[in-house]
């Protein structure tokens, strides 16, 4: 639901002091370097009177959000800020997404301060796993001609014919749905999309700024909010030319040949008219505070709307009395296998001997996983020159992903039988709170979509975090059919929950214990994995802490 429409023609109180300068919309774009730099200088300096230095900005402002009761879910370091809450599941039961992303459309002139808007945006709402994606992005590769032309400063880049919107309504599509997506990085010096793209992933917010966001009505229909930010030209034209001429090396003369050329003809004509179609107009950009929190407060609203309230008794219970689905295999149970149960299931058993016949289990366990992959008939010559018919693999790739940290364990087993094989990590962890499963570190090997993926866990219980792990592989695109869950112990429970959601999921294990405690834990089951392998302590009331961790 969008915000209700704050009207452009709303009575204004006094503008506050004009905010620091904005970063630009449009391209770097080749600098002309005709004039000395020392006159280039001067310019700059003689612009920084017109606008408050950076050090002499407002102090930081209180938040005003209720939803604000303790310090943000956040760790900054001098290079990056890294969160500390987990994303919740995004979708239901039946594994698929039940509330798409929420996206908001920042739309406004070149240098108005749209990005700046956005961040403040991103900091007061304290939310992990908001996605910033830049129009910037999106401009199309150049012809000869056309690169000519922007050499010389007489392409226009501030046309809706210079945005490649087809990739853009498809990316949102994507990011909306809740899929990895891949994002054109930009060269502005060659005005071509360099070799590598990024890849996002992981958007519960999405926010798509940039100065044509309003301009194809397909767009549109996808922006849950759309918000202009309306700064006076006057300021917009200073913030252009400081910044074209203390980062790019140009002179004045040539920015404001170029403004009065491209940039606000094309204001005029496609972007001021885009802010009727607004729901919120923000006078001022990053100046109006009360703007920002309002939008805050109001985006605060939505996503409790949408969140997903997860049933773990009604999960355990949906399941009872169904026969094992026929997409589970477990490893025959001889006596050999029977006896390294006995020995790893039993608490007396040393670290030593745990590690040791859990391994042996792990070989064990993938050797038969690698019988259910899709061999075809092949020919070969013996060293004796004879033909030879036998098999060979008929994929393209095996891919091993664990979930950590007990997942991580079962990785040599793996490398031992799967040579040059590629190993992903995923992090799942349980929230304390809520109950829910919460996604907090994702590493995936770039291109698995044609892969067979081998999903390892060394205990599934409810299969909560399984599924969590499998939803991740299939929003990279990688197809259900292809993707193997292997578990040295699984609980009923956590195979039929996985089944039901993912029912072309192999599901690989050596046993399948009846039961789950109240707890969520297996039963008889096998006690902390994790720490009985790497020798941590375990909970102090003895609890199988990391299986209510990791619900998996």
């Amino acid at each position: 639901m969008a915000a209700p429409p704050a009207s452009a023609d709303a009575p204004r109180s006094p503008p506050p002091p004009p905010p620091p300068p904005a970063a630009g919309d449009g391209p770097d774009r080749p600098a002309d370097r005709s004039e000395p730099a020392r006159e280039d200088c001067s310019n700059a300096e003689s612009l920084d009177r017109l606008l408050p230095p950076v050090g002499a900005r407002r102090s930081p402002r209180k938040r005003t959000t209720s939803q604000c009761k303790s310090e943000p879910p956040l760790l900054r370091t001098s290079k990056r800020t890294i969160y500390t809450a987990g994303r919740p599941p995004w979708y239901n039961e039946h594994g698929t997404q039940s509330k798409e992303a929420f996206a908001i459309g920042l739309g406004g002139g070149s240098a108005s301060g749209k990005t700046t808007v956005a961040r403040m945006i991103i900091e007061a709402l304290d939310v992990p796993w908001v996605v910033l994606l830049s129009m910037d992005s999106f401009y199309k590769v150049l012809t000869t001609q056309q690169q000519e032309q922007a050499a010389h400063n007489n392409f226009n880049f501030d046309h809706p014919d210079a945005f490649d919107f087809d990739l853009i309504v498809s990316t949102l599509k994507k990011l909306k749905q809740g899929k990895s997506v891949k994002v054109p990085v930009y060269d502005f010096t060659t005005h071509s999309r360099k070799k590598d793209w990024k890849t996002l992933y992981g958007a519960n917010v999405i926010i798509f700024e940039g100065i044509m966001a309003f301009a194809d009505k397909t767009l549109l229909e996808l922006l849950d909010m759309k918000i202009f930010v309306d700064t006076d030209s006057d300021i917009r034209l200073v913030r252009r030319l400081r910044r074209d001429i203390s980062e790019r090396g140009r002179d004045i003369e040539g920015v404001i040949k170029q403004y009065n050329k491209f940039v606000k003809p094309a204001f005029d004509q496609y972007i001021q008219p885009t802010m009727r179609v607004a729901d919120i107009v923000v006078p001022w950009g990053s100046g109006n505070t009360v703007a920002i929190d309002l939008i805050v407060q109001h985006m605060h609203s939505q996503l409790e709307e949408r969140k997903l309230r997860w049933d773990m008794a009604a999960l355990a219970s949906a399941h009872q009395c169904h026969p094992l689905p026929r997409t589970l295999s477990v490893l025959k149970s001889t006596p050999q296998v029977r006896g390294m149960h006995t020995i790893i299931r039993d608490k007396e058993t040393s670290r030593d001997e745990f590690i040791f016949y859990s391994k042996r289990l792990m070989r064990l366990l993938i050797e038969h996983a690698l019988s259910f992959l899709p061999f075809q008939d092949c020919v070969v010559q013996t060293p004796q020159g004879q033909d030879y018919a036998g098999k060979c693999y008929a994929g393209k790739q095996i891919t091993g992903v664990s979930i950590l940290r007990a997942g991580e364990t079962m990785e040599p087993a793996l490398r031992a039988v799967c040579k040059d094989v590629r190993i992903g990590t995923i992090l799942i962890q349980t929230n304390q709170h809520t109950g829910e499963p919460e996604l907090h570190y994702l590493r995936l090997p770039k291109d698995i979509s044609d892969d067979h993926v081998i999903l390892m866990d060394c205990t599934v219980s409810t299969g909560a975090a399984a599924m969590m792990a499998v939803r991740v592989l299939l929003d990279h695109d990688v197809p259900e059919d292809k993707i193997f869950l292997l578990s040295l112990l699984m609980a009923e429970m956590g195979v039929h929950s996985v089944a039901y959601a993912f029912p072309r999921v192999r599901i690989i294990t050596t046993a399948v214990d009846k039961r789950v405690n109240d707890l969520f834990r297996i039963i008889p089951g096998i006690g902390n994995f994790g720490d009985r392998y790497f020798g941590t302590d375990a909970a102090p009331d003895g609890s199988d802490e990391e299986e209510a961790a990791s619900t998996s």
